[in-house]
């Protein structure tokens, strides 16, 4: 059994991977957002994580008392330098205090990393954590496409389009309080979405592989002001989201040639998005319990590291 430890910006995690029988229990839990606000200070997330872990810890070992072999935790966000979140080191103390107590092996991920690692996991394609792949992932932290080649390391990432302003899980999100949900406004706004029955029309901008997505907010205000439906711009911001994504993956396909492509991230949960990417090409992606922050990519990443000693 492995263990992986996940504390971002809002999501407290713990994970057991079971090598043999390749099943996880996994345990997870939002850190409280006030009504209204898009978003917590590191310091709020930091106490949060406090708080939350120990209770994952206790409902994650009630189903399992053996021992652990090794432990894996998201160290930051990304495998970049000057990558960093006080967040993160909620889970790393407690990480280092587990495996000097148990004697085990430490290992450390990107957040990024584990989201890969999850996507892959969850629809039984870990055989592509060694391979060449476009790796999408798309959350509100992070709205970026990554070319992942484990020949030079252990799943190393290098990143080749991105965008160049707001994260398309802060449009949604903000779009999605502007209409009065709850941050996150994700699920919601994807309900409400799909509840339009009329034609939407939405064109993201690229610049060359990369997207621009505020222009997106700018038009959403202005529908609201025009008297536009709440399902009316949902099912826009969804669709402008969905189109900026189609349009990089083109656009990568076109620079880097047919290599798989994974979708990972709490945005791609979106079955409208899921759809028009589905309609594209044949890809993998993250089942949506997988999609959203977890533990489970990092947990599995921990057991191939430590296969590797």
């Amino acid at each position: 059994m492995y263990l992986g430890i996940d504390t971002s910006n809002y999501t407290t995690s713990v994970c057991l991977y079971d090598s043999v029988s390749g099943k996880v229990i996994s345990r997870r839990k939002l850190l409280p957002v006030r009504e209204g606000e898009l978003g917590l200070r590191q310091s709020d997330a930091v106490f949060h994580h406090v708080q939350q872990l120990p209770e994952l810890f206790r409902s994650a070992f009630t189903d399992y008392a053996g021992d652990i072999e090794a432990i894996g935790v998201s160290y930051a966000p990304r495998t970049a330098e000057g990558s960093y979140m006080p967040c993160f080191t909620v889970g790393v103390t407690a990480a280092e205090i587990l495996a000097s107590v148990l004697k085990v092996p430490l290992y450390r991920f990107s957040h990024q990393q584990g989201h890969i690692a999850a996507a892959l996991y969850s629809v039984d394609r870990l055989d592509l954590i060694d391979k060449k792949h476009v790796a999408f992932h798309v959350s509100g932290g992070t709205t970026e496409a990554l070319l992942v080649n484990s020949s030079e390391g252990f799943v190393t990432t290098d990143i080749i389009a991105q965008t160049l302003d707001l994260n398309a899980g802060q449009l949604i999100d903000r779009i999605g309080v502007m209409l009065g949900l709850r941050f996150p406004c994700g699920k919601e706004l994807e309900k409400l979405a799909l509840s339009c029955d009329e034609k939407v029309r939405a064109k993201a901008t690229l610049k060359g592989l990369d997207c621009c997505l505020s222009g997106g907010q700018n038009i959403a205000e202005k529908y609201l002001k025009e008297g536009k439906s709440p399902e009316y711009i949902a099912r826009f911001a969804m669709e402008f989201v969905a189109e900026a994504i189609v349009g990089m993956s083109l656009a990568i396909r076109e620079s880097y040639g047919d290599l798989p492509f994974v979708y990972a991230g709490g945005v791609m949960s979106d079955s409208i998005i899921r759809d028009k990417l589905s309609e594209l090409h044949e890809c993998v992606f993250a089942k949506p319990e997988f999609s959203s922050d977890n533990a489970a990519g990092t947990a599995v990443l921990t057991y191939i590291k430590d296969s590797l000693r």
